[in-house]
């Protein structure tokens, strides 16, 4: 079950990850969770939720393209 840090956490890493990438949220969101972004989000919440947005960012988009996206 995910708290309601965790998904406010979640909801700034999509909209952060939609801006830097040139996405709107819904694409932001759906790239996420295709390509399991958002469970890595969930999974290792207790760490990344201490790093910056900019590292979140970073390590979003190496899960995503380990697991298929082809956004850099």
């Amino acid at each position: 079950m995910i708290n309601n840090y965790e998904s406010d956490y979640a909801v700034v890493c999509v909209n952060s990850f939609a801006k830097r990438k040139g996405l709107n949220y819904k694409e932001a969101y759906l790239y996420l969770y295709n390509h399991k972004g958002l469970d890595f989000l969930k999974e290792f919440y207790d760490i990344e939720h201490t790093l910056s947005i900019d590292d979140a960012i970073h390590d979003l988009t190496a899960i995503c393209r380990n697991n298929g996206g082809e956004i850099t």
